[in-house]
């Protein structure tokens, strides 16, 4: 770990505008990202005595390895340049809340000839309105509902058009959940009417369509109608269904997003109701780990950064109203840089009494019991994380914490087709962002040991000649290209993610599938390339020892060791990841085509001919004249056919069809 001593900037350096600033490792990482009132005075508060900081926070100081900052004119700019960055860099050591969903919301498409029902995520579309938000699962209840009443389109433009081509409508024209304007049930004029009372009710006109359709039932009933009078008394037992499904919990005219947390020193959860015309319409929660030194106030703030952040550029999702437990820092900034997203005024502010801070309450007491939730259930899984990972960083010997670790294997039958995979784990989690498959081939492919150290060399050397391009941008055209773009960007497009690089920094440790021999193999890729700070293993399956590189004997981990679990769990992935692409690499060369000799036919020809000749025995006997009526196939290409026809022949005259040699399948004929 390095000593924060050897990078600490003097004190004289630091100005004391406000600013962000980011700490990075030894590779060049960000790992952190923070903004300051007063930079000098922050960042002197990390240096002055690290023992005495919080034990994240201590990490954080001990993994970096240089500190720099970016003065700004103000602390609104702070707040958006250290937004701009967190999630640029997603830096390790920041408080990052995520969860696995976007807002879901139903949305009807007013710009659509035929307006559409469906649930959307992600960006909003023009034409189209919004209503929500909703949990999953509500949302699909919500629409089935009131597709009985308000029967609009929902199917897909590819169902529109098969229907309109073919005269009858899809299965929910069937049963009455579509008024099928694609057949001509229904005009498109009224379809749309039957859209705008749709949005109406939606809207919050419920009680509006409620007392229209009991008017219609008495109606029916006055005229004897009473199968008529079922079905409008259907429908109204359903739209109250709709209607009464979420309580009204505040003023009907509120649109509000509240906030809670519950929080120890390790973690805090999150939730948050989603408040739209006085009723809940959803609900979102998040467990985050605090790596950092944080207040209640600068977790608030962090939350609402990355909740709206990835709201910009859509105007209307946001409330009038920011309900939180604690005033945000910077709160004046943060409202500011809010309703700029917004497009029109946010509150950000903490209710002290009546129906909004009794809504808190709630909203905290299921906060609380997330967080409860969720440390009954990983309490296990990071407990045997933990302690795997020490575990074998002690019977190692490693000096460093394996926040990182590659597993490298090798896959192929007798000698053919060989291919390599590489897993990653971070913090004992996979990371399948990073995996990554090579093809080997020629000399590396003769044995394991040459193809480990063929995948090894590839590995680190695309690693080395990225740092490289770092260092020096025009050693490279592309990274030289990349570079005058962003000196060039102006400040609107720093949002821009930097170019992904073929490999990710690299790891603390190698595991390699195999014994002392692929273990020398990979530790001569690295030494060969320089690099003295990657550590290398092996697992042997035989006996699942662990070899270390020029031992002569392996280090034996107890069977029941979670560590030796750990290296178990990850040299499997990396054989299942093998074993996959080399069957796709397999399934594909055995494939065979009487076509495949022909030098200069590629498989765009091949279809040409396939299409105009239909079978391989009439390409065979074909003339190179009609052989040239197929698209793209000229009079050397045609003699050409002509000559691998006459010297592929077999016995008799006959040609051999191409067939799947995995399944004996024949593929032409």
């Amino acid at each position: 770990m390095a000593n924060p001593a050897s990078y600490r900037p003097q004190t004289g350096e630091i100005p004391t505008n406000p600013g962000v600033y980011r700490f990075r490792d030894p590779h060049g990482r960000v790992i952190y990202v923070g903004k300051a009132k007063n930079l000098r005075s922050r960042l002197n508060s990390y240096f002055a005595n690290p023992a005495g900081l919080l034990p994240k926070t201590y990490a954080m100081v001990h993994t970096a390895s240089s500190v720099e900052w970016t003065v700004v004119g103000s602390e609104l700019e702070s707040l958006q340049l250290e937004y701009t960055w967190i999630k640029e860099f997603k830096p390790r050591f920041n408080v990052m809340f995520r969860d696995d969903k976007s807002y879901p919301y139903l949305a009807v498409t007013m710009g659509e000839k035929y307006p559409r029902v469906q649930v959307l995520r992600g960006e909003r579309r023009k034409g189209t309105r919004y209503f929500g938000p909703y949990t999953a699962g509500a949302i699909r209840d919500t629409m089935d509902t009131l597709l009985r009443v308000f029967p609009v389109r929902s199917c897909s433009p590819g169902v529109l058009k098969r229907a309109e081509a073919s005269g009858r409508p899809c299965l929910l024209g069937y049963i009455d959940k579509c008024a099928a304007p694609c057949v001509g049930r229904i005009s498109a004029e009224d379809h749309r009417a039957l859209a705008e009372d749709f949005c109406a009710f939606m809207g919050g006109e419920a009680k509006r369509f409620v007392s229209r359709l009991e008017k219609d039932m008495a109606a029916a009933v006055a005229e004897l109608d009473y199968e008529r009078a079922a079905r409008v008394r259907d429908d109204i037992v359903a739209l109250k269904k709709v209607f009464e499904r979420n309580a009204v919990v505040l003023a009907e005219d509120t649109d509000a997003d509240v906030f809670a947390l519950y929080e120890d020193e390790l973690e805090a959860a999150v939730q948050v109701f989603h408040v739209r015309g006085g009723r809940i319409r959803g609900q979102r929660g998040w467990v985050v780990e605090k790596v950092e030194d944080s207040t209640t106030p600068d977790l608030v703030e962090h939350l609402l950064q990355q909740v709206y952040g990835e709201e910009a550029g859509s105007q209307g999702r946001l409330p009038r109203e920011v309900l939180v437990p604690a005033e945000p820092s910077n709160a004046a900034e943060l409202a500011q840089w809010l309703s700029g997203l917004r497009g029109a005024r946010v509150d950000v502010r903490v209710p002290q009494r009546g129906d909004k801070a009794a809504l808190l309450s709630t909203v905290r007491d299921n906060a609380e019991h997330a967080l409860k939730l969720h440390k009954s259930r990983r309490a296990g899984d990071l407990t045997m994380r933990s302690q795997a990972l020490q575990e074998l960083q002690e019977a190692l010997d490693l000096p460093v914490a394996l926040l990182r670790i590659e597993c490298f294997d090798i896959s192929h039958v007798q000698g053919t087709n060989v291919v390599g995979s590489m897993v990653v784990v971070e913090d004992g989690l996979p990371k399948k962002s990073d995996y990554r498959k090579f093809s080997v081939t020629g000399e590396a492919a003769n044995d394991d040991t040459a193809a480990m150290h063929d995948v090894l060399t590839r590995r680190f050397r695309n690693y080395l000649q990225e740092q490289a391009e770092k260092t020096d941008p025009g050693s490279s055209p592309l990274a030289a290209a990349q570079a005058a773009a962003v000196a060039d960007a102006p400040l609107e497009d720093t949002t821009t993610p930097a170019p992904r690089t073929k490999f990710a920094y690299p790891p603390n440790l190698v595991v390699v599938d195999g014994g002392k021999p692929q273990v020398n193999a990979a530790a001569r890729a690295l030494a060969e390339l320089g690099i003295d700070d990657v550590y290398v293993v092996g697992l042997a399956k035989r006996l699942e020892e662990v070899w270390l590189p020029d031992s002569d004997f392996p280090v034996i981990l107890p069977r029941a060791s979670a560590g030796l679990y750990l290296l178990q769990r990850i040299r499997d992935e990396a054989h299942r990841f093998a074993i996959t692409f080399h069957r796709q690499k397999r399934g594909k060369a055995m494939t065979a085509s009487a076509l495949d000799g022909v030098p200069g036919l590629g498989e765009s020809k091949r279809k040409a001919l396939l299409n105009q000749f239909g079978s391989v025995k009439s390409i065979r006997a074909a003339s190179i004249e009609e052989l040239t009526a197929a698209k793209g196939i000229g009079p050397a290409l045609a003699g050409a056919i002509v000559r691998h026809f006459s010297d592929d022949s077999g016995p008799d005259g006959l040609v051999a069809p191409a067939i799947n040699m995995t399944t004996g399948e024949i593929l032409e004929t």
